[in-house]
């Protein structure tokens, strides 16, 4: 019987067959061949090259068997890895969309028997985690890439350079209060003990130790007013007037030395003051926004201080933000109070604020976290000094860009 000319209804008829999948038990795999129904399958298998065909499997059986089995597997991890990734998903919904190809290496050519006898298969070789439940066999593919593996090594190093002091000074704070909550139970234990009374014949008696009573020292002011008043009593007597004149010198050296120590405290505090209100913005610095007031899209935002290079560091300068995306490449002028100190990863440029090292450019080469402090590794000025315990706030990440 010949073929239909093209463009006949019965020759689209037979198109259309042909385009969809057929019943697998009238389809050869060693031919590769797809038959739509009983008559063409019994046709095919009394063919000449399926005789030859058949003849080249009896002769090494177990190689071809290896083959179809291997392509098999290959393919439906493949699909199970591109389309679901680490997903857990039914292993029949996997196997559906594998044969949805028409070119596709049929189960019953391989060793395995079943869909069930495949997937116990995957979980003993390590390649997919199976489990079975009420509504069949479930299958999570174990993605073992390097590349992912390193991908996922790095998402994990930046999160962990992403966490904030605040975060750290929780986790300061936790195990400090676990540890006087150790101590305290430590203590209330000894307390608990009952009080025992050896001898109970014996009176009781009580030693109360009481310490002299301190005298009071009289101020310079009272001191001289009540010289003053003795001094009028007594007369004018000698021994009485030179008495009064040494008491009169002495409080005066006294007063003397209060005064000058008031006034050393008042410099120091204003010494103190003009050194926090120093600003410490320089270019190139990288800093976090802090502030909520400019809203939340930009809180705990990084960027870098934008300032000229001859520039003095000051309080108040342009920030152009880097991350994160949402804000990137805008630019903000702000406070130094609304901003801090980033610090990098271990080995990268710092910029020392404050100090005998301020302006210095240096390494990091060591976190403290409990210290809240870092050590630092000069890269001018002494070249090569290991710096230690410089405080998160006096060194700054620097960006060469």
């Amino acid at each position: 019987m010949g073929k239909h000319e093209v463009g006949t209804p019965k020759y689209i008829a037979n198109k259309i067959k042909a385009k969809g999948l057929q019943k697998l038990r009238w389809y050869c795999q060693m031919c590769q061949k797809q038959c739509r129904d009983e008559n063409g399958f019994k046709c095919h298998t009394m063919s000449e090259s399926h005789q030859r065909q058949l003849l080249l499997f009896a002769d090494n059986a177990g190689k071809y068997m290896d083959e179809f089995s291997r392509e098999f597997s290959q393919g439906y991890v493949n699909l199970l890895k591109r389309q679901f990734g680490t997903k857990r998903v039914p292993a029949n919904r996997v196997y559906q969309d594998y044969i949805a190809d028409r070119d596709h290496i049929h189960m019953n050519a391989t060793k395995w028997l079943s869909l069930t006898g495949f997937v116990k298969w995957l979980g003993r070789s390590g390649q997919c985690v199976v489990d079975e439940t009420e509504k069949g066999w479930f299958v999570t593919y174990i993605d073992r890439d390097p590349e992912t593996l390193a991908a996922q090594e790095k998402k994990a190093k930046k999160e962990k350079m992403d966490k904030d002091d605040q975060e750290r000074m929780m986790d300061f704070i936790e195990k400090q209060v676990e540890r006087g909550r150790q101590e305290t139970d430590e203590d209330s234990s000894e307390f608990k003990k009952p009080l025992e009374r050896p001898e109970q014949d014996k009176p009781l008696v009580l030693e109360l130790k009481l310490k002299p009573k301190p005298v009071p020292v009289v101020g310079p002011s009272v001191s001289f007013t009540f010289d003053s008043k003795l001094k009028k009593k007594r007369g004018n007597s000698g021994a009485d007037e030179q008495l009064s004149e040494y008491e009169y010198e002495s409080n005066k050296k006294i007063k003397r030395e209060q005064r000058d120590e008031k006034n050393e405290k008042k410099k120091d505090a204003t010494d103190i003051k003009s050194e926090k209100e120093e600003g410490w913005l320089r270019a190139g610095l990288v800093v976090k926004v802090v502030t909520r007031s400019l809203g939340e899209k930009y809180h705990r935002a990084k960027g870098v201080v934008q300032l000229p290079e001859d520039k003095s560091p000051c309080c108040i300068a342009r920030v152009k933000l880097t991350s994160p995306t949402e804000v990137k490449d805008h630019v903000l002028r702000l406070d130094q109070e609304h901003l801090e100190t980033v610090i990098p990863a271990i080995g990268k440029p710092v910029t020392i604020l404050r100090g005998k090292f301020q302006g210095t450019m240096a390494a990091l080469r060591k976190l403290r976290l409990e210290e809240f402090s870092v050590d630092v590794e000069l890269l001018e000025r002494d070249k090569g000094l290991l710096v230690k315990r410089l405080p998160y706030e006096d060194v700054c990440k620097f960006s060469n860009s």
